[in-house]
């Protein structure tokens, strides 16, 4: 008898640090699209944000991610791009997990921003071809549900005023960010983002 199908979100990203805005929004597309799991999948180096000098280390940003995610159910910490040619191609992303959970369907995750510049990315058409693809609004960027492929659905989701890059301006200046990551990795992000 064939193993159920599993459906799993890819929610990819530099998460330099993972914060509570990332959690909120992963819990969220979990229920709404009906997902057994949400992977988040640290990338070891954005294409993107190849010029990215403040990027902590690969090991350590995994650390905190999983840490951040061990009392979450559904949501788990991935480094499987850590094992891949580099930069960090999301469909080579893709095809390694296919290949590698059979029984799986994976399910893109992405923000409204990276939609908008998706025709740029590697393999754009492939991805679009062979999984779903699902597309969470953000703040400033507007996509037309009716515009989308087949395929690729759109999401309303929370908007989570947060980012990644406040956080470290914020600990850089000393200034609390305790509301803003998990209280497991606090001390973590304290320390690594001085």
């Amino acid at each position: 008898m064939e193993p159920p199908v599993r459906q799993i979100g890819i929610f990819g990203g530099s998460f330099n640090p993972i914060h509570v805005g990332h959690i909120a929004l992963a819990r969220q597309l979990l229920t709404t699209l009906r997902l057994d799991e949400v992977w988040f999948v640290v990338s070891p180096l954005n294409p993107f944000k190849t010029t990215a000098s403040d990027l902590l280390d690969d090991h350590l940003r995994y650390q905190m991610v999983a840490l951040a995610l061990r009392d979450e159910p559904g949501l788990r910490a991935s480094d499987c791009e850590f094992h891949l040619p580099r930069p960090s191609y999301m469909y080579n992303t893709l095809c390694h997990l296919s290949a590698r959970y059979p029984s799986a369907r994976f399910t893109l995750l992405i923000g409204a921003d990276n939609w908008l510049a998706f025709d740029r990315w590697a393999h754009a058409q492939d991805i679009v071809a062979q999984y779903r693809v699902a597309v969470y609004p953000r703040e400033g960027y507007e996509v037309r549900p009716e515009s989308l492929p087949p395929h690729v659905v759109y999401v309303p989701s929370s908007l989570y005023p947060i980012s990644s890059t406040l956080i470290r301006q914020r600990v850089r200046a000393g200034q609390p960010v305790a509301a803003l990551v998990p209280p497991a990795i606090l001390s973590l992000v304290q320390r690594y983002y001085q």
